[in-house]
């Protein structure tokens, strides 16, 4: 897309993931004469090998990776003391363009909580519906089938993950499903379907699927390489932006300052770190963060930066069967084993190529006797939030066949079992702040574990995680060094085996001395979900929010916000789908906003 530079727009997005790339695709089919710039501060994606081949999504997670930025939160006494990582996608298309592909969506009654005109699940379930091609089943009443975002099984199928419900089926005794991503099913093992094209073989992401597709057209526009400093302002209507080069993505540039008009309408849309750090820039805000970086205040708006939400997330690796087929070799690079999966991808797209290593999950909710087995500190939560609710998850259990994670482990065949837990209470905040140079810097805290009862799920879930684990038929043992490290003569010292236990053997017992390893080791290590959002939440004015329900800034004229930062509470699911779905209700406001026919 290289065409001559406007010096003036009819729309301005200020970042260009998931969510800005639908809303500016569906505004350009819609009227292909609107002036619509996308400022990105990473790099293109289009047909790149590792953002279209599904199985380089691990790549993205790598320290030195340019495709994803790192924040850093604040020591916390609940993660042992420890500065956790957040990952944040930083190239056109966002998360849609480096995340896991894990097709995975709310219940309906998660945007009914939200209590917002307009947002409610009867209003959304259509655009759900419009935005998806699901390959995977026919006439399924809550799914779609002509949208451009394509949902399948992926290149072939896994073992390991066929095992997993195996097991879960018959030790766990929960029941099958084809389908957990209804909008109401939960607590059964069910496929695990992905963001993968079953056609060709490629990432379905919003890049390609929204506006790369669309070329074609002049008046769309995508600048890539370039950081939004702030909205300009005439009295309180939003007229353009400033923005440089991307440190990151220009680390020779000069960085000096350029700007650019819009007509119509700005579009704050870089996500759940990136939007408010854009709104404070620009005067919006809490008056004491203002003032601690010499920014004059132009609306008092201490909402901006607070309600930070995400998923807590353990990995913990264990050795399989080396006749076992895992994404091992693939991932580390074995030259012979990628060729030839890259030769079957081409000649028929049904490769390891197209796979992201995970087939099958469950959405789990505890039994009664789970309940008491997790003990007292998570009964309030249970009671106030999930024991009415049979359609919310407390967790997610999955496995993937491979190791992901961060050390470097001997060549071996691995799988990995992860916990995500799916409505933690934590609650943290982002702003900008000055560094100790004047520079600035990021003023971030996760909340991740602050509340009791957020741990207790982790633990639990380990131990029905391992159990299940060690009865499936591929199971060797597990990655001692990268499990909790129980006392010298426990019987749940972790090691390697010579094959699974029996399907009805005794579970482990744990000791508290246990208990505390387990607990530990979770306060060392859990991380982010990598689904971050809240930060410019949705909600009233006096309830600390910073848009109303259409998405208009308080405040302010002609500017709104338009990705995961508006969600006002935390959703189930990995949250791809709901960038897609806030997208398409964005486009659906701001195309009545302009009085543009919008094409449903």
């Amino acid at each position: 897309m290289s065409y001559p530079s406007l010096s003036e727009f009819d729309i301005i997005f200020a970042g260009g993931g998931s969510t800005a790339c639908v809303v500016a695709g569906r505004l350009a089919a819609c009227d292909p004469s609107l002036r619509i710039l996308v400022l990105e501060g990473g790099q293109h994606t289009l047909n790149k090998a590792e953002h279209v081949q599904p199985y380089q999504y691990v790549t993205h997670q790598a320290p030195t990776s340019t495709t994803m930025s790192f924040n850093i939160g604040s020591p916390s006494p609940h993660l042992n003391g420890r500065a956790p990582i957040v990952h944040c996608a930083h190239c056109v298309g966002g998360g849609s363009s480096v995340n896991f592909m894990n097709y995975t969506r709310s219940p309906a009654s998660d945007f009914d909580d939200w209590g917002v005109d307009g947002w409610e699940s009867k209003n959304l379930i259509p655009l759900m519906k419009k935005l998806e091609t699901y390959e995977v089943q026919a006439d399924r009443p809550t799914h779609g089938y002509n949208g451009p975002i394509k949902v399948s099984t992926g290149g072939c199928k896994l073992a390991i993950s066929e095992d997993f419900i195996r097991v879960g089926t018959e030790y766990h005794k929960r029941p099958f499903s084809d389908d957990s991503n209804d909008l109401e099913t939960c607590n059964t093992y069910s496929p695990w379907f992905k963001y993968i094209d079953g056609t060709i073989g490629t990432r379905s992401d919003a890049a390609h699927h929204y506006v790369y597709n669309q070329a074609h057209n002049p008046n769309l526009q995508i600048w890539v390489g370039k950081r939004v400093k702030r909205v300009i302002f005439e009295d309180t209507r939003a007229v353009g932006v400033e923005f440089t080069d991307d440190p990151m993505s220009c680390p020779d540039a000069d960085l000096s300052s350029s700007t650019v008009r819009a007509s119509k309408l700005v579009v704050v849309s870089a996500g759940a770190f990136g939007s408010p750090a854009i709104l404070e820039r620009s005067g919006i805000g809490a008056e004491a963060i203002l003032k601690r970086c010499d920014i004059q205040q132009l609306v008092d708006l201490p909402g901006v930066g607070e309600n930070y939400r995400d998923h807590n997330i353990v990995v913990v690796p264990y050795f399989v069967a080396d006749e076992v087929i895992t994404m091992d070799r693939l991932w580390r690079g074995e030259e012979n084993v990628l060729q030839e999966h890259l030769a079957r991808w081409k000649s028929n797209k049904k490769s390891l190529i197209a796979q992201n290593g995970s087939d099958a999950k469950i959405k789990w909710r505890p039994d009664d006797e789970e309940l008491k087995a997790m003990g007292s500190t998570f009964e309030p939560r249970w009671k106030e939030f999930f024991q009415d609710r049979p359609e919310k998850a407390v967790a997610i259990f999955s496995v993937f066949a491979g190791y992901l994670g961060p050390s470097s482990l001997p060549p071996r065949n691995y799988m990995t079992a992860e916990i995500t837990t799916l409505y933690p209470v934590c609650v943290g905040s982002v702003h900008i702040k000055l560094g100790e140079d004047g520079k600035e810097d990021i003023d971030f805290t996760t909340g991740y574990l602050d509340d009791p009862s957020d741990i207790v799920p982790l633990n639990f879930g380990y131990k029905k995680l391992r159990e299940i684990s060690r009865r499936m038929s591929s199971y060797r043992g597990e990655v001692a060094a990268l499990h909790p490290r129980f006392p010298e003569g426990s019987a749940a010292v972790c090691r390697e085996a010579t094959g699974p236990t029996d399907l009805n053997a005794p579970d482990i017992i744990y000791t508290a001395e246990d208990d505390e390893a387990i607990e530990r080791f979770h306060r060392d290590n859990t991380q982010t979900g990598w689904h971050s959002l809240g930060t410019c939440a949705m909600k009233s004015r006096a309830d600390k929010g910073v848009v109303d329900a259409r998405l208009n800034v308080y405040g302010v004229t002609n500017l709104k916000v338009a990705d995961l930062s508006i969600v006002p509470e935390i959703v189930g699911t990995n949250t791809y789908s709901t960038a897609l779905l806030v997208g398409e209700k964005a486009a659906m406001i701001i195309a009545e906003d302009l009085g543009i026919e919008y094409r449903p």
